[in-house]
């Protein structure tokens, strides 16, 4: 759910649950999880807070769906990458470097989602929280199959270093601390990837 300029038109012809979702969206990327209060988001999709509670029992709720959505964009990502390069774990690596390296534009003005929901959602028992976990978990696992496949000597500690350099890369563009940040990724993960295979088995 991407907003567009012809936002109005094309919101009106989703079904409602879709309506709310895409709304909740925009505001929450765009003003935080916090600020936002379900009038707000009725306002913006066109409908009542009663309409809401029909769908979401709860804002929190609300919360967690939307973020279950984004997460299943990124695990799309890994399937992307392994359709795209079967029997080649290096490539499908590079390739997820690729999928975050593309997507850092956005992410220099609107924040990583993840990012943003965790630090407004210190409990970890909310069920947001919940589902940044598991989605965090499944992509863990998920990048150490790939480095296990790629045959490095140390899967787990290469998938570990993959994700710090993956994820520094999206917080230091939404700081702006670092200069041509998707380059230099790019650049560093391929470095490491050859480094582990330079090591052998």
């Amino acid at each position: 759910m991407t907003a567009t300029t012809s936002r109005p038109g094309r919101v009106a012809k989703l079904p409602p649950r879709e309506r709310i979702l895409d709304a909740a969206e925009e505001l929450f990327q765009s003003e935080g999880i916090r600020r936002v209060g379900v009038q707000a988001i009725a306002d913006r999709a066109e409908t009542t807070k009663a309409a809401i509670y029909r769908h979401f029992e709860t804002k929190d709720a609300l919360v967690a769906e939307w973020l279950r959505i984004v997460a299943a964009d990124y695990q799309a990502a890994f399937d992307r990458v392994e359709d795209a390069h079967p029997g080649d774990p290096r490539e499908q690596i590079l390739g997820l470097a690729r999928f975050i390296a593309e997507g850092l534009p956005t992410l220099s003005y609107r924040g990583c989602p993840f990012i943003n929901s965790l630090a407004e959602l210190p409990d970890r028992s909310h069920p947001a929280r919940q589902v940044i976990e598991e989605h965090k978990a499944r992509q863990t696992r998920r990048l150490v199959a790939m480095c296990e496949a790629a045959a490095v000597p140390d899967p787990a500690q290469t998938a570990a270093e993959i994700t710090f350099l993956l994820e520094g890369a999206q917080v230091s563009t939404q700081n702006g601390s670092i200069d041509r940040v998707g380059e230099r990724l790019l650049g560093i993960v391929e470095a490491l990837l050859d480094r582990c295979r330079a090591a052998g088995p």
